[in-house]
């Protein structure tokens, strides 16, 4: 059997150590390239909607820690305590007075860019022209404000994004 086993290997271009041909390899090398052909242009344009989807879900998150944060002491953070404030206990401002001891984030978290979200408390006017006790956003892909498609900036306060 091993004999047999040997003489087709070796009609076929083999050695019995089981290697394989030049001609294999391309063959397999052509259809990985087929393959990526076919898959590329699919998971290549998702990118920046991942990365705004990634930023909405931290975006949701923060404002969890907040509510968790006015609950606990009743008031915000000021603009100038930001978000660190929900990570450390403040030390200026007003401070919380059951601010919980393990804190509320581990750390501010920053967008899908890398860039900082930014907090301003109180926020800006809503459309009835009452302040929003807090503004959260992101400046999106380009990071300047404004701007349409994956330049949109990601804010907390516009209600169809919830």
């Amino acid at each position: 059997m091993k004999k047999a086993f040997r003489a087709l290997c070796h009609r076929l271009g083999k050695t019995s150590h089981g290697g394989f041909t030049f001609i294999e390899l391309m063959v397999v090398v052509a259809i990985l390239a087929i393959l990526m052909a076919m898959v590329a242009p699919r998971i290549m344009g998702r990118t920046e909607e991942a990365k705004h989807t990634a930023t909405l879900v931290d975006l949701r998150n923060i404002e969890l820690a907040l509510q968790l944060y006015n609950l606990d002491n009743g008031i915000y953070p000021s603009t100038d305590q930001g978000l660190q404030a929900l990570a450390v206990k403040p030390t200026s401002g007003k401070i919380p007075l059951h601010w919980k001891e393990s804190g509320y984030l581990k750390a501010p978290p920053a967008d899908a860019w890398e860039r900082p979200f930014l907090y301003l408390s109180p926020g800006g006017q809503t459309a009835s022209g009452s302040l929003r006790e807090y503004d959260l956003f992101s400046y999106g892909y380009d990071g300047e404000p404004g701007g349409e498609g994956k330049n949109a900036d990601i804010l907390s306060w516009i209600e169809d994004v919830r």
